[in-house]
């Protein structure tokens, strides 16, 4: 197999016309090219300036999950040291988690920061929705967002070899009209979002948030949204 390794958008749009394979961080592919056999030529971003930025609001495809750090809003920062061991954190990046896993740990976080995606495909460079980026899966560049009032996490426990672990994400955001806070949860495989105006007080953006698709959650759920939606807005959130 032969690793490409573009140092330009145009070289990596070079590597994908002619066959490269995107291969993220390899964390989760390797397994089944073993199984089912390596392709002629793999694509990874890491050295494409393009993929590898870290700041306030925005963030390489190519970064390992091992370096997001505090420079980005706590949710994102968060669910990324959940992921794995640290030995996968170093080896995983942000792309792979995004568009090649099933899991899509960064996922709640992108959404409540409402991310947008900077993509590459066949026709060039374009930025596109997170829906767009999952349903379609094209080589994702970087993200880049809204940089929130103040965002929280959690990720309850789950027994080894069940459904994936409960996620809330949750993220306060302000604009000239106020104050609104996003949500997002993973339900086993699904993803689950709404938003609230944040300026009612918690009971209230509870309510509100009762009347997306959020509400459709059992209560089991709303044990763990509740508290930090509220602990949100009141500016205490964990």
């Amino acid at each position: 197999m032969l690793l490409r390794l573009p140092t330009s958008v145009s070289e990596a749009r070079e590597c994908l016309a002619e066959g490269a394979v995107p291969i993220g961080g390899a964390t989760l592919v390797w397994a089944g090219w073993q199984r089912d056999g390596f392709p002629e030529q793999a694509l990874s971003l890491r050295e494409l300036a393009e993929a590898n930025g870290v700041g306030r609001d925005t963030l390489g495809a190519a970064v390992t999950l091992h370096r997001i750090d505090g420079r980005v809003p706590d949710v994102l920062r968060l669910a990324a040291g959940s992921v794995g061991t640290g030995a996968v954190r170093r080896t995983a990046t942000v792309g792979g988690n995004l568009v090649g896993s099933t899991l899509r740990c960064l996922l709640p976080p992108a959404l409540v920061l409402d991310a947008r995606a900077t993509v590459l495909d066949s026709e060039g460079v374009h930025e596109t929705d997170l829906a767009e980026l999952v349903a379609k899966r094209p080589v994702l560049l970087s993200l880049r967002w809204r940089v929130p009032i103040a965002s929280a996490y959690r990720k309850l426990e789950a027994d080894a070899g069940g459904p994936p672990p409960l996620v809330v994400a949750s993220a306060l955001h302000a604009d000239d009209t106020g104050r609104r806070v996003l949500v997002a949860v993973r339900d086993g495989y699904d993803v689950s979002t709404g938003a609230a105006d944040a300026d009612a007080g918690p009971e209230a953006v509870l309510r509100a948030l009762r009347g997306t698709e959020l509400g459709d959650l059992p209560d089991t759920v709303w044990e763990a949204v509740g508290p930090q939606v509220a602990g949100l807005v009141r500016g205490d959130a964990r």
